[in-house]
């Protein structure tokens, strides 16, 4: 079987070069034919020696995704299924804005950690993706864009990791994608406009800052571990003071000066004046002077299997204001893609289970509706 070369990154495919007898600068050239010009022909790729892609085209290959479809938005977002085999479907969109282009990519085949208020994680697991499915996402996208569009220049100017899976537990894959995303020769995108989105793992948020320090966006969704552990099962592994104090160590080797906040707004669940008070409490109390941080308060999206409500805006608006008059940065996430299922939360493309989802969220309401009434109870001041 031939490498798909959209699985290295460019150590990776320098790494490949030598097996072949060459030298790294031929993988540099390489590297830039499949990342900036899009090239999947290695006859098209002529400033390589023939002997070069000779032996390219008996041991390696440049394969995209295949698309099952595409969707367009009112609003000019994107979504596009990739079939990625063994009848696994996955989601990608992107998001136009005047300022720039986002790229929401998706790093497993469903997810394992089980958010209550996510259709991906209502639609279980079956597998992480590999590097190449990861970055191939972005490769298609770019390339598509600029055809469709008729530009040279580049289109994708951010990548958020906000798709469908938890990035963070498929580590060894994503960093080469990562580094894909960053290298000059690649896409050369900045690490400030990288975006990792995570539900809170501990350890590879440290390991991530020691391999490859992007934004990080926590995925907290709650102020204190009761009501979390509900929300977020995760949350049971590795509770709120550990996640944030993982978040306070990040910020050392951030390329941001603030770590992102992402937080659902649940209607009588999370969204109380109470709790946004509880959250101003909990950024003050870590680090010298407090967590720098931004809060992105989202909207939800709500599907049927939730159980759930949006909250409504005139309650967002004073939880917001909350958080702002304490001095925190808040925005108000503006939905983008609702109309084809592309917003947050609603990405679930069709993966083949296997842990058991119906069972575990179906328990995970019974347990919702005792929590909810502890928490809330101790908000109201009870």
């Amino acid at each position: 079987m031939t490498a798909n070369l959209l699985d290295f990154d460019l150590d990776g495919l320098a790494a490949f070069c030598e097996r072949l007898g060459e030298k790294r600068f031929r993988a540099t050239q390489l590297f830039r034919w499949i990342h900036q010009k899009g090239a999947t022909d290695f006859t098209q790729m002529t400033d390589l020696a023939k002997s070069l892609r000779e032996k390219l085209s008996g041991s390696a290959h440049i394969q995209g995704p295949k698309v099952v479809s595409r969707h367009d938005s009112a609003d000019g977002t994107i979504k596009w299924l990739f079939d990625v085999g063994a009848g696994d479907v996955i989601e990608t969109v992107f998001i136009p804005e005047t300022d720039r282009g986002t790229l929401c990519i998706s790093s497993q085949a469903g997810c394992a950690v089980g958010c209550r208020f996510c259709s991906t994680g209502h639609q279980g697991f079956s597998r992480n993706l590999t590097t190449g499915e990861i970055i191939s996402q972005l490769w298609f996208a770019e390339h598509f864009l600029r055809q469709q569009l008729g530009r040279d220049e580049r289109i994708i100017s951010n990548v958020v990791m906000m798709g469908m899976g938890e990035p963070l537990q498929n580590y060894s894959q994503l960093v080469p994608a990562l580094k894909i995303m960053l290298d000059d020769h690649g896409y050369g995108l900045s690490r400030r406009r990288v975006t990792v989105s995570t539900s809170g793992v501990v350890p590879m948020i440290d390991r991530l800052a020691k391999d490859c320090p992007v934004a990080l966006a926590v995925s907290l969704h709650a102020p204190e571990d009761a009501l979390r552990d509900n929300l977020v099962p995760l949350n049971k592994k590795y509770p709120i003071a550990e996640l944030l104090e993982a978040c306070t160590r990040y910020q050392s080797s951030a390329p941001r000066d603030f770590i992102t906040f992402e937080y659902c707004m649940l209607d009588g669940v999370n969204d109380q004046p109470e709790h946004a008070r509880q959250l101003v409490s909990l950024v003050q109390a870590h680090g010298q002077q407090g967590l720098s941080c931004k809060f992105n308060l989202i909207p939800f999206n709500p599907f049927p299997a939730s159980g759930l409500k949006r909250s409504d805006m005139p309650q967002v608006t004073a939880f917001a204001k909350i958080l702002m008059d304490a001095g925190i940065v808040t925005t108000v996430r503006k939905t983008r893609g609702d109309d084809i299922d592309a917003a947050c939360g609603q990405l679930a493309g069709d993966v083949q289970d296997r842990t058991g989802v119906d069972q575990r969220m179906a328990a995970q309401r019974q347990g919702m509706l005792g929590g909810i009434k502890v928490v809330v109870a101790k908000g109201m001041g009870v």
